[in-house]
C-alpha cells in the first residue's frame, strides 16, 4: 500500500483564514484575543427569553450570503458559508489562485475538514418546515445531503475547483485537530501537495442548545454578564459556553512553498493519539492517556518537554476537564509545565465544538507571530487544583518557537451529585515563529466513546 513512500516531506503552514466570534479574518481574530476580548453575548437568531442558558460565543457582522450563490442560501447548513469564508482568506493569504490552477494542480490539492455537529442546526430547521403545522417555508431538497457531515469537504473542493481528496473527520471536539493531522499526512507522505485543511461549526440552534441544557454541562451563571461566562481553570468556573467559528488553513509541501516564494508561518512536525478505554460516560481521573497523546506527539517532533515555548489548552471551564487537563500537563512535562506559559482560548470565544483544535491553533500562530501569548480572561482567582501558568486576563510578551495545543472531545453530564463525561484526546506539536524554514507541534485532545488522545508537534 506504501510501496512508493519516500522520506517524510516537511509539512508547513502558509495561509490562515478564520470566522470568529472576535471577529471576521486573522487580525481581527488575534487582536481580539490580544486584547482580552470576550466574544460570548446574548444569543441572537432565535428566541432563547426561556432556556435556561441565553448566552453563546456567536459571530456577528458575517455576510454569509455573499459566500453562497442566491440559489444555494437555502440549501446549505451554516458551516458552509464559514468554511468557505475561512478557506477564501486563506488562499488568499497563501498567495494562491484557484482559478490559475492547472488540471494536474489541481488534482495535487486536497481538503480535510473537522466538524463535530456538522449540519445538526440545518436539519433542525428542516424538521421544523416538514412537521410543524403551519410553519413559514417549505424544506429543502438538498435536506440529506445537506444534514451529513460528509458533504462540507465538497463543498470547499467545488467552490476551488480542487480534485484532490475531500475528507470530513468527525471526532467530537477534536475533530479539526485531528483532520489537520490528516491532511499534513497526506502531504508529507506525497499523496498530495498541498491542503485546505481546518474546522467549521456551529452548533447554535433551539434544540442543540436545549439538549445542551438537559445534559447541565453549559454554564447557567453568567445569563446577565456574558462576557465573564467561559472561566477555564478558575475557582467559581460553572460549566461551558457554546461557540461557533470556521478556522482553515492551507498546508503544503516545504519546497513547493519555497520555490514560489511562499511565507511559512510554522511546519508541522509531530502527532500522536490515544485512547483511554476506560469507560463509556466517565474520564479517567489520572490524565494518563491525555499525558501520553502529548509525550507522542513530542516524540514524533523530536522535541523534549524542555523546549515548548507555549501550550494551548483545551480549557473547557468544566470543573472536570480543567482538573484533569492540569493533571495530564504535569504528567507530561514534569517539572517544565511549571515554566510553560499557557492560555484557554475558550474563555475568549467559547466553546466552537468541531473547530476547537484549529482555533486553538490559530492562538498558537498568533503567539508565534505577534510575540505574545493571548490570555486566558475571567482568571481572577485560579482554583487550588489548577495550578499552572494560564497566562491571567492579560496577554504576555513571548519569544514562542515551539507550541503544543491541547484539544479535547467531552461530553460532561452533571447531575445533582457527580459529573458524568464522555472524553476522548488528541494532541498536536509546537509551532514556530514564521521564518523559513519554520516548524511547529501542535497537540489536540478529544473524546469518543472510549477515550482517545492524539498529539501534534512542530518547530522552527
Amino acid at each position: 500500500m506504501l510501496k512508493n513512500l519516500r522520506q517524510p516531506r516537511r509539512v508547513v503552514i502558509t495561509g490562515l483564514g478564520c470566522v470568529t466570534p472576535l471577529g471576521v479574518g486573522r487580525e481581527a481574530f488575534w487582536g481580539g484575543l490580544l486584547r482580552g476580548e470576550s466574544g460570548v453575548r446574548r444569543i441572537e437568531g432565535f428566541d432563547v427569553t426561556d432556556s435556561p442558558v441565553r448566552i453563546a460565543g456567536q459571530v456577528r457582522g458575517f455576510d454569509w450570503e455573499a459566500e453562497l450563490k442566491p440559489k444555494d442560501r437555502r440549501h446549505v447548513a451554516r458551516t458552509v458559508p464559514l468554511a468557505l469564508a475561512a478557506a477564501r482568506e486563506a488562499m488568499e493569504d497563501a498567495g494562491l489562485q484557484p482559478s490559475d490552477f492547472s488540471p494536474e494542480e489541481r488534482r495535487a490539492f486536497g481538503v480535510v475538514l473537522g466538524t463535530g455537529g456538522g449540519g445538526l442546526a440545518f436539519t433542525e430547521e428542516q424538521y421544523k418546515y416538514l412537521y410543524v403545522p403551519d410553519a413559514p417555508g417549505t424544506a429543502s431538497v438538498y435536506t440529506i445531503p445537506s444534514s451529513t457531515h460528509g458533504g462540507l469537504s465538497s463543498e470547499l473542493s467545488m467552490a476551488f475547483g480542487l480534485r484532490g481528496l475531500s475528507h470530513v473527520v468527525s471526532t467530537g471536539c477534536t475533530s479539526s485537530t485531528d483532520a489537520i493531522a490528516y491532511a499534513a499526512q497526506h502531504v508529507a507522505v506525497g499523496r498530495q501537495e498541498a491542503m485546505l485543511a481546518g474546522g467549521s461549526d456551529a452548533p447554535l440552534a433551539p434544540g442543540i442548545l436545549a439538549g445542551f441544557c438537559l445534559m447541565k454541562v453549559l454554564t447557567e451563571n453568567w445569563n446577565d454578564e456574558p462576557e465573564r461566562a467561559s472561566r477555564p481553570f478558575s475557582r467559581d468556573r460553572s460549566g461551558m459556553v457554546l461557540g461557533e467559528g470556521a478556522w482553515v488553513y492551507v498546508l503544503e509541501e516545504y519546497e513547493r512553498a519555497r520555490r514560489r516564494g511562499a511565507r511559512v508561518y510554522a511546519e508541522v512536525t509531530g502527532y500522536g493519539a490515544t485512547c483511554d478505554a476506560y469507560h463509556r460516560v466517565r474520564l479517567e481521573d489520572t490524565g494518563e492517556e491525555p499525558a501520553r497523546a502529548m509525550r507522542l506527539a513530542l516524540e514524533d517532533a523530536g522535541r523534549a518537554p524542555e523546549e515548548v515555548d507555549y501550550v494551548n489548552l483545551h480549557g473547557t471551564s468544566t470543573v472536570l476537564n480543567d482538573r484533569i487537563e492540569t493533571q495530564a500537563l504535569k504528567l507530561a512535562f514534569g517539572d517544565a509545565s511549571k515554566r510553560i506559559p499557557m492560555s484557554g482560548t475558550k474563555s475568549q470565544i467559547g466553546h466552537p465544538q468541531g473547530a476547537s483544535g484549529a482555533a486553538g491553533l490559530a492562538a498558537a500562530l498568533c503567539a508565534m507571530t505577534t510575540g505574545h501569548v493571548p490570555p486566558t480572561i475571567n482568571l481572577d482567582e485560579p482554583a487550588p487544583e489548577c495550578d499552572l501558568d494560564y497566562t491571567p486576563n492579560r496577554a504576555r510578551e513571548r519569544d514562542v518557537r515551539v507550541a503544543l495545543c491541547n484539544c479535547r472531545s467531552t461530553t460532561p453530564r452533571v447531575g445533582r451529585s457527580k459529573t458524568r463525561v464522555t472524553p476522548s484526546y488528541s494532541t498536536s506539536p509546537c509551532a514556530a515563529r514564521a521564518a523559513p524554514p519554520s516548524s511547529w507541534s501542535w497537540r489536540s485532545a478529544s473524546p469518543c466513546g472510549t477515550r482517545r488522545s492524539s498529539s501534534c508537534r512542530a518547530s522552527t
